[in-house]
């Protein structure tokens, strides 16, 4: 770890109070009502559920967002817990903090969000002398739909001070099929989109073209994530690929943005790309055990233990 910087990782983006219901025996109709079996409630959205991932995982992490005054003492409490740090969350006066309801069903998931107190974030991340903060930071990773031309001037100022960027943008259709913001992806060192969102930004629907795409936008490295299926990466021109490990999931919220906590993990520790990419297929897996994207992510141990599942698995005739 780099000493010189207070910082592994801060996170930037949207926060939610997450409301997770699952096991329905069918998936309602308007008008219907239907019964979970299985109730959550916790903090989420990418920026928290990456940073408690890393923090997890040993590194020093700090979040950058907007809540709510109702909700501040809750959400604090929850992320100190995780050992995440949270003197830059930023309370938002009149509004609440961000609330999603994922309702799931085997492989059917739909979600309601209200996005609250995290509108005011494209006007934080305007002002430039919160770039200077990041700076603290050996990287800094967005979980959120930054303006590109922002995006690009944040990268450059980052780089100057010896901060690398990434991204994690979500599921944002305009901001995807702007020709700015695939411009503005040389702006990054890392970026973290799923299958569908690379289709959106490429109109690539093979994935191995969709990350040439990608790679051609000017971006060294991307990690494409796949679901059940595993995950790809392009990293510097070189693709990759990688299976799951075998587990039943329970509810997937989130398992994205832990496969980026531990991808950042592998990556900022010096791991090759194999490593790397390995890492955070296992994170985002393992995640799906409970509800939610923070209670069931991996310890460091549990993760070696998978890697060595997985190597006797992949040794045998």
């Amino acid at each position: 770890m780099n000493e010189a910087k207070a910082w592994d990782v801060i996170t930037v983006g949207d926060v939610f109070v997450d409301v997770i219901l699952s096991g329905f025996s069918t998936w309602p109709q308007p008008g219907e009502e239907a019964f979970a079996t299985h109730f959550a409630r916790d903090v989420g959205g990418g920026a928290v559920i990456t940073a408690c991932g890393l923090a997890r995982l040993g590194m020093r992490v700090s979040v950058l967002a907007a809540i709510g005054r109702e909700e501040e003492a809750w959400v604090k409490k929850r992320l100190k817990t995780q050992g995440v740090d949270t003197r830059r969350l930023i309370r938002h006066e009149g509004e609440p903090t961000a609330v999603t309801v994922s309702v799931s069903r085997e492989n059917e998931r739909a979600f309601f969000t209200y996005m609250g107190a995290n509108r005011v974030l494209p006007a934080v991340l305007a002002h430039k002398r919160r770039w200077k903060a990041l700076t603290a930071a050996r990287h800094v990773h967005l979980a959120c739909a930054p303006d590109p031309a922002m995006l690009v001037a944040l990268g450059r100022f980052l780089h100057e001070h010896g901060t690398r960027l990434s991204l994690d943008v979500g599921w944002h259709p305009e901001w995807l099929r702007d020709p700015a913001s695939r411009r503005a992806l040389a702006a990054l060192d890392l970026f973290f989109p799923n299958e569908r969102e690379a289709t959106e930004m490429t109109g690539a629907r093979d994935p191995k073209a969709a990350l040439r795409a990608l790679a051609d936008a000017g971006v060294p490295i991307i990690a494409l994530k796949r679901g059940a299926v595993g995950a790809m990466l392009s990293w510097n021109g070189e693709l990759f690929v990688e299976a799951p490990p075998r587990i039943h999931a329970v509810d997937t919220t989130g398992a994205g943005d832990c496969f980026d906590a531990g991808f950042l993990y592998a990556w900022l520790s010096g791991q090759p790309p194999e490593r790397c990419l390995k890492i955070a297929t296992i994170c985002g897996a393992l995640s799906t055990r409970g509800l939610g994207g923070i209670a069931a992510f991996p310890t460091r141990e549990e993760i070696e233990e998978t890697l060595r599942t997985m190597s006797s698995e992949g040794a045998r005739p």
